[in-house]
């Protein structure tokens, strides 16, 4: 019975949640908030640059190809590079394709570099051999 007492003594004054109460609630709610915003920016910003990268690898790729499958040319310093397709997901992509031989003079093997800039910015670089067949 006592008990009892104490407990409704307890119960009566609290009739509602205070101001503190709310103010500490709501401050944990937007620190949750902020840091779920954050990982969403992360995120997003890690599957473009993944993008990307995998657009410029894949054209390097074909830009590669097309300079071994045209003809040799000696003593060239750059060969001419493949149309880049026309798609949204190509835009602002550009390549340079640059050609040294391996030894002078030219003897039919030549190291190739292909660079795949986006908005002049340089995003990767591969490199390759061609030879006269």
């Amino acid at each position: 019975m006592r008990l009892l007492r104490i407990l409704g003594k307890f119960t009566g004054r609290e009739s509602g949640v205070t101001f503190i109460e709310t103010v500490v609630a709501l401050a944990i709610l937007g620190v949750i908030a902020v840091t779920f915003l954050n990982g969403l920016t992360t995120t997003s910003k890690s599957v473009f640059i993944a993008d990307e990268h995998t657009t410029a690898e894949s054209l390097a790729q074909s830009q590669m190809e097309w300079v071994k499958n045209a003809s040799y040319s000696y003593n060239a310093t750059t060969y001419s590079s493949a149309p880049i397709p026309s798609g949204k997901d190509y835009l602002n992509y550009s390549t340079l394709i640059t050609a040294e031989p391996l030894r002078s003079p030219d003897d039919g093997i030549q190291k190739i570099t292909v660079t795949i800039k986006r908005s002049d910015k340089g995003v990767t670089i591969l490199e390759g051999y061609k030879a006269d067949r």
